[in-house]
């Protein structure tokens, strides 16, 4: 009888530890694959401080901020000159409303890079594609 319990003995045990090495592995893909994900974001946040950090540099040489915030301003102060002036902005808004997507698009992006603002990209580019 011994004789018939040692290799069912010995086949289990290899069945079992065969079982053991392939949970071991999976685990092993598992937290390569998290370990993976999670330089991918470490990444990808460092490259998103580091433009935004660049931009904010290039800000302190550039004009342009003072520009778009003038450019910005004349609705405001159109509005309150009077008919010819509410007119004047209405008239612009118009028009612009007129302009293809992509020119919208192109021109949000080019003032949220002015102010040096990624998610504000990201906001003018949504359902864009």
């Amino acid at each position: 009888m011994m004789q018939f319990i040692t290799p069912i003995a010995n086949l289990a045990g290899t069945w079992l530890n065969g079982k053991v090495e392939q949970k071991a592995a999976e685990t092993k893909v598992k937290v390569a694959r998290a370990e993976a994900e999670a330089a991918i974001m470490v990444s990808s946040s460092t490259s998103a401080a580091e433009w935004e950090k660049i931009q904010a540099q290039n800000q302190n040489n550039s004009w342009a901020d003072e520009l778009y915030a003038v450019i910005f301003a004349l609705p405001l102060v159109l509005a309150f000159a009077g008919d010819w002036g509410r007119t004047m902005v209405e008239n612009g808004f118009t028009a612009l409303d007129a302009c293809p997507d992509w020119y919208k698009a192109a021109l949000g992006i080019i003032l949220s890079a002015t102010f040096a603002s990624r998610q504000a990209t990201k906001f003018f580019m949504k359902g864009k594609k």
